[in-house]
């Protein structure tokens, strides 16, 4: 159940503040993040304005409960306006029950297991998602881009938001699976 698990990191690492006591995150290299954890991922993404859209996603499909938990996870996560760019109606499409699945499979694959830094993204790095395929990290001076199986592109927007329970960067496109129909970008 690795796709509702990675959610409760999902959930709350999509901002910058949160409410919980500071606590010291890790790194994927074991090293200290010298910035302090604000609460949790669940607790932290009710704090952003820049990503209701993925908080209405995760609560469509299932998966607002399983948004906290001490599993360590890298969520990468799309901005409102990331949504803004699929094709018309293709997130209304994915919003419907009958959809449930696709719409978890699609967060899921935003969802790495482990803590990455900016700082630990290296270029050519493919990265395995807990929903099971894979994104490649691509470095251009101090941008960090990644490209999802289908060939598709996002900017990292907003790196290293540190939670209790793994570290956010914000999204600037929504990235798509394989087994998804790949989104045509306003």
């Amino acid at each position: 159940m690795l796709t509702k698990t990675f959610f409760s990191l999902l959930f709350g690492g999509l901002l910058t503040l949160g409410l919980a006591p500071a606590t010291t995150a890790t790194a994927q290299t074991g090293a200290p993040v010298t910035a302090k954890a604000n609460g949790n991922l669940l607790q932290m993404s009710k704090l952003s304005a820049n990503h209701t859209t993925l908080m209405k996603a995760v609560a469509a499909a299932g998966l607002a409960e399983q948004a906290q938990g001490s599993t360590k996870y890298t969520i990468f996560a799309p901005t409102n306006a990331a949504f803004n760019k699929l094709p018309a109606g293709k997130l209304d499409e994915l919003l419907q029950p009958a959809n449930k699945g696709q719409l978890a499979m699609l967060i899921s694959y935003h969802v790495v297991p482990g803590s990455y830094l900016a700082a630990n993204l290296r270029d050519g790095q493919q990265l395995t998602t807990v929903q099971g395929e894979t994104l490649t990290v691509m470095r251009h001076d101090d941008m960090i881009m990644l490209k999802d199986t289908k060939g598709n592109s996002t900017v990292v927007v907003n790196d290293d938001i540190v939670a209790e329970n793994g570290i956010i960067h914000s999204i600037d496109s929504v990235l798509m699976p394989t087994s998804l129909s790949a989104p045509t970008r306003k």
